[in-house]
């Protein structure tokens, strides 16, 4: 399938590892130029060179607005941002009642402040345009709250409300913003959690991986970690379909039982 993309822009912000970089490595595939940040000029090169010839990595740090500046004046330089998809993320599970002020400002500053940053500069000229495509990666956990989780769940959910309240800028154009929830995937980050409480419990990852849809995602359809190269054909879907704007599409394995999304 032809999705109109060659020769295009892409920024996957992250894109170095996990979601972000399945997602870059999609539009990549389909012939766009794709741009990824990271904080690591060793790292994130690496990572846009293991994409492909039309793929950049840019030293940004998103946490700051200056990342935020330099990401879209060089992606600008390569010429006008058709996508953008946020990426940028952390997780982690953690006692509600321990987590300090401080983290979660931290978790604000991830989850919810680089996406505001570079979408703050993007969209204006998407929108001067007339022409381009956001895409908020969220998660399952944003509508299936988790309480070991609470601000990662929490932050996820803000995502939501950041890319409906954004869509209703786009009315009467051709630029559109959406979300998308994955949910368990086979990330590196996700695979070392399960590798290391498979070691805590003295049992095999298969075992644990059993023992978690069984006692802690009993409704997902799957029953198993969601491939991320899965997640870049639905973004990259979601990202150029012109009828989808304000929605969220879910891609969860069916743990959330809703015929909706």
């Amino acid at each position: 399938m032809d999705f109109g993309i060659e020769g295009k822009i892409a920024i996957i912000t992250g894109g170095g590892t996990g979601i972000g970089n399945a997602i870059a490595r999609t539009f990549h595939e389909e012939g766009a130029t794709v741009v990824i940040n990271g904080r690591s000029k060793e790292r994130i090169e690496a990572a846009a060179t293991a994409i492909g010839p039309r793929a950049h990595g840019v030293v940004a740090d998103l946490m700051a607005p200056e990342g935020a500046k330099a990401l879209a004046e060089y992606t600008g330089g390569l010429g006008p941002v058709s996508f953008l998809i946020n990426n940028v993320g952390v997780f982690d599970v953690n006692d509600f009642f321990e987590v300090s002020d401080e983290r979660w400002t931290q978790y604000f500053e991830h989850n919810i402040m680089t996406a505001v940053r570079i979408t703050r500069i993007v969209m204006k000229d998407m929108l001067a345009r007339n022409e381009g495509s956001i895409v908020f990666i969220s998660s399952e956990a944003a509508i299936r709250s988790i309480g070991n989780m609470v601000p990662y769940s929490v932050t996820k959910t803000a995502m939501l409300g950041l890319g409906r309240s954004l869509a209703e800028l786009t009315r009467g154009t051709s630029v559109r913003v959406n979300s998308y929830m994955p949910g368990t995937t086979a990330t590196e980050s996700v695979e070392t959690y399960f590798a290391d409480l498979a070691r805590q419990q003295g049992k095999t990852v298969e075992e644990t991986l059993r023992d978690f849809y069984r006692e802690v995602q009993p409704s997902n359809l799957t029953q198993k970690l969601i491939d991320p190269m899965l997640h870049g054909r639905g973004v990259v879907q979601l990202a150029t379909n012109p009828a989808m704007n304000g929605v969220t599409h879910r891609a969860d394995g069916g743990t959330i039982r809703s015929i909706f999304g």
